[in-house]
């Protein structure tokens, strides 16, 4: 099982930088982001993040009532093809319980300074919305599937939240999810530890979502 580490929210040492299978996560950040030695991990990358990531874990009451939620990340070069910072194209496909239509929610996310944060805009009729959200841990498991950790601030419509993601649609090992709320608890943050204790799964229709 990978090696799971909390980084304090208080903490301002270091931390050694660490390989795919043993990681630190991180407490949310304040809002302007800004670089510090608290944090030396490095965000995860555009390559890492690019692709469909299903939703195995959340404590958004919106997703009590779905199943088979995925969210399609895309980069998008602003100006030229080399153009950086590269916002991404967020496609978020759902469909509830009792139905087999699906929805969308699609939206673009323009990164923050420090490469954990972004920014969310809905398009077409969402276009008004927009929210801020940022990786608080990535990695793989011993399966190799990887896995990201996501918090989601406060807003006029919904209220602060984690996700868990999983790259395999099979979705996460019990041992990996308990040890990522472990980590969570471990910050030391309030409000984390507390949406880490009001994680539930999110269900999958096993054999029906396909593996990109």
């Amino acid at each position: 099982m990978a090696a799971f580490t909390a980084e304090p929210a208080s903490s301002t040492e270091p931390v050694p930088a660490t390989s795919q299978h043993a990681f630190t996560v991180r407490p949310p950040s304040t809002k302007p982001f800004h670089t510090s030695s608290a944090y030396p991990t490095s965000p995860p990358s555009i390559e890492w993040l690019d692709g469909t990531w299903h939703v195995t874990h959340s404590t958004l009451p919106m997703w009590t009532k779905a199943r088979n939620v995925q969210i399609k990340y895309t980069p998008v070069a602003q100006g030229s093809a080399n153009a950086s910072p590269v916002s991404l194209d967020d496609l978020v496909t759902y469909q509830g319980l009792d139905s087999d239509k699906i929805k969308s929610v699609h939206g673009l996310d323009k990164p923050e300074e420090g490469g954990w944060a972004w920014h969310w805009r809905g398009k077409g009729w969402l276009m008004i919305a927009s929210s801020r959200w940022e990786v608080l841990g990535y990695g793989e498991d011993d399966s190799k599937n990887k896995w990201v950790v996501t918090y989601f601030a406060k807003t006029m419509f919904t209220p602060a939240g984690v996700d868990l993601y999983s790259r395999d649609p099979g979705g996460l090992a019990k041992e990996t999810v308990e040890s990522i709320k472990k980590g969570l608890v471990g910050l030391g943050h309030e409000e984390v530890g507390k949406l880490a204790n009001e994680l539930f799964e999110i269900k999958v229709d096993k054999g029906r979502v396909s593996k990109e």
